[in-house]
């Protein structure tokens, strides 16, 4: 009679230990600490955000009553929905100064600079500006935009202008400067990240087949840097579609966007009306974003 030890012997298949519950799904335990933060601190504040909106809202007092009303005086108010409207205006001029002041900066930082230490030093230049406070940088744009400001003074100076310029501060373009000197940095970071990944045989290669400059950047230079594009993008469109400082600061609190009347409801206590906003402010970064990622496989190209 054979034992056990004999079927080892002779090659008979062992049956594997069967492995725990907690062995089998120690992936989902891993990923657990991440779902419980996002749970928490992202999808309940919107959920209850979205919640907050319907409530009743008088002028002295809120109660949990749901009613679209606050839904109904947003869009009925023309200056509310015309911030709306204002507010994607902003972003789009914004997002494409940032996109043709910083694709140039970048280009030359990824691809006519090959000293990686000079690339560095240029990238750390760029994000000097941050080393000091977020206000002064807005207010710093006062003396400059002013009618007797530096930029004035200077048109003046080399005759191209004989009256100073008022439209310069305190008005919609005086928002769009600060936007764009603030915000352009996060566009030039990640397109510069990508440039300077390029393989320069590429780009010799096309040159021996006797392609032009313009050929070679529109085959090969562009498509491969258009994942940093869709990044820098996402960034600046996210700062841009949320402001409410800058243009508090630069336009004498005469342009409202989102987060403007965001930050007066709040300080009125109307908090229906402000989730509301943000509610709305929300689901246009949101379809922004996907629509920016539709541009691009991220998770593919990098």
């Amino acid at each position: 009679m054979a034992t056990n030890n004999d079927s080892v012997a002779m090659g008979a298949p062992v049956a594997a230990p069967q492995e725990s519950f907690w062995a089998r799904n120690r992936h989902y335990l891993l990923l657990a600490p991440g779902v419980v933060w996002m749970v928490l601190f992202l999808v309940v504040p919107l959920l209850m955000m979205v919640y907050v909106s319907f409530w009743t809202q008088t002028t002295f007092a809120i109660s949990s009553d749901l009613t679209i009303k606050s839904w109904q005086t947003f869009f009925a108010s023309e200056t509310y929905f015309g911030a709306l409207l204002r507010t994607l205006r902003i972003w789009l001029t914004v997002l494409f100064f940032t996109f043709l002041i910083g694709y140039p900066t970048a280009l030359f930082i990824g691809q006519f600079v090959r000293n990686k230490t000079l690339q560095t030093v240029l990238l750390v230049a760029c994000v000097i500006p941050f080393w000091t406070s977020f206000l002064i940088r807005v207010l710093a744009w006062r003396p400059m935009l002013g009618k007797e400001g530096a930029v004035n003074i200077v048109l003046q100076g080399l005759g191209i202008i004989d009256q100073p310029i008022e439209v310069l501060l305190f008005t919609e373009l005086s928002v769009i400067i600060g936007m764009v000197q603030i915000y352009v940095v996060f566009m030039v970071g990640p397109i510069a990240f990508m440039l300077a990944r390029i393989d320069h045989s590429l780009i010799e290669a096309a040159r021996d087949l006797g392609a032009s400059a313009w050929t070679i950047f529109r085959t090969i230079i562009f498509p491969l840097s258009l994942p940093g594009v869709v990044v820098g993008a996402i960034f600046v469109s996210v700062m841009v579609l949320g402001e409410f400082a800058t243009a508090s600061a630069l336009s004498g609190r005469k342009v409202n966007l989102l987060g403007n009347i965001i930050v007066t409801q709040v300080g009125s206590l109307k908090w229906a009306f402000a989730a509301v906003v943000g509610v709305i402010l929300t689901a246009v970064m949101a379809v922004v974003i996907t629509a920016l990622l539709r541009v691009v496989n991220l998770r593919k190209e990098l």
